[in-house]
């Protein structure tokens, strides 16, 4: 029994009070995961009265999101005939340039992709018009605000910017089948989610995924293929290419004993927002075993037949110093043209956020989350023998 407010029961019924008293929350497939979370957030993770406000409030609002989107599907069925086309997934440790080629891919109007305000809010408000999201473009910029003024740091690791590209994963949060560890340490639930089939999330995912294309459609954007971003898949490869077949795979590389002390900082970060008891050492040790995990499952499909033509390889370095190589270099692999006007708003992205990035530093050592460049070199050094020694984009 959790020692927290954090009850489902009590998190399903303000939900319902939100949603005006829609019931129906569509697959019950989240249910046991929503108990799970609850119970490891309430024996676990050492929440701050702010962080069970803070989980409260997002938990809530996840399930009642779930209401909406029954009922606006209820109301308007034809979301379900939305054709879903292959998307872009950009896949890779985080810390590895995947938000930089996100955003800078998000400049082809040929792409669809999700804004942070949409990924925290995909289902329009109450009373909210279906061609005029901003009451929830203001709710998402209040959000930013509000994070960047709590953990100005954060900035530093990952830029949050309210109108450009961010994460599928908070769509694939609602089904309670994610890693919410991201958030606060549980490891109780973390070990029941390897246990269990993840499928729900990626139908959950495909299903929103509709629902934002019609939303987008009323809005007058018509794109071809979706553009998405999330380190999440690393573990769940095999998922990903079953719910979406035909998808395309740019994978990001970038040395471990870089990039994981880096993820290190970011998550003990987060973790800040929910406990006054972050731990930047069980931090270190969780994350760098969780993403040597992810690499090697997705090592594994990647040999496994069926998936030529499937992975492009992007290595960071090349993202930093040439991004636009990169790009023509990924619009060959989806076999796509990039026009002039394209190029030119790319290149202009780019000037912006090198400016924004040479104001701020991201400090970090292995040291500090109990790690050391040694050890990551021995616990990562298949995937450093196939992916970083001697590698660079085509």
């Amino acid at each position: 029994m959790s020692t927290t407010p954090l009850q489902p029961a009590r998190l399903l019924a303000g939900a319902i009070d939100m949603a005006g008293g829609l019931t129906d929350f569509g697959d019950d497939s989240f249910r046991p995961g929503l108990e799970r979370l609850c119970d490891a957030l309430g024996s676990e993770a050492a929440l701050s009265p702010a962080g069970v406000e803070t989980f409260r409030q997002k938990l809530t609002a996840q399930l009642a999101n779930r209401l909406w989107l029954e009922d606006h599907i209820r109301r308007h069925p034809e979301i379900l005939e939305e054709t879903i086309a292959p998307p872009v997934f950009i896949v890779g440790l985080p810390r590895t340039g995947t938000t930089k080629l996100h955003r800078l891919l998000s400049r082809d109007p040929r792409f669809y992709w999700m804004p942070f305000w949409e990924s925290q809010m995909p289902v329009p408000l109450p009373g909210e018009a279906l061609d005029d999201p901003s009451p929830r473009i203001a709710q998402g910029a209040a959000i930013v605000q509000m994070m960047t003024e709590a953990m100005p740091q954060l900035m530093a690791i990952h830029p949050m910017a309210n109108e450009e590209a961010d994460e599928e994963f908070m769509l694939m949060e609602h089904s309670f089948l994610a890693d919410f560890n991201a958030y606060a340490r549980v490891p109780g639930y973390m070990a029941w989610l390897t246990q269990q089939d993840e499928q729900p999330a990626y139908t959950f995912l495909r299903r929103m995924l509709r629902f934002l294309q019609w939303q987008k459609r009323r809005r007058g954007i018509t794109a071809r293929r979706w553009v998405l971003k999330a380190p999440h898949h690393l573990h769940r490869m095999g998922l990903l290419l079953a719910a979406f077949p035909g998808a395309r795979i740019v994978q990001t590389h970038r040395d471990p004993v870089e990039s994981i002390p880096s993820i290190a900082s970011f998550i003990h970060t987060l973790h800040g927002i929910y406990t006054d008891e972050p731990d930047a050492e069980a931090v270190g040790a969780e994350w760098s075993a969780r993403m040597r995990g992810g690499l090697e499952h997705t090592m594994a499909v990647r040999d496994t037949a069926g998936h030529r033509g499937t992975f492009i390889d992007v290595a960071f370095r090349d993202t930093v110093t040439d991004p636009m190589r990169v790009v023509r270099h990924i619009y060959d692999f989806i076999d796509w043209t990039l026009d002039d006007g394209t190029a030119d708003a790319m290149r202009a992205w780019l000037e912006a956020d090198n400016a924004e990035h040479a104001k701020t530093r991201h400090r970090y050592t292995p040291e500090g989350f109990g790690l050391s460049a040694d050890g990551l070199r021995r616990d990562f050094a298949p995937y450093i023998a196939r992916h970083i020694e001697g590698t660079a984009t085509a």
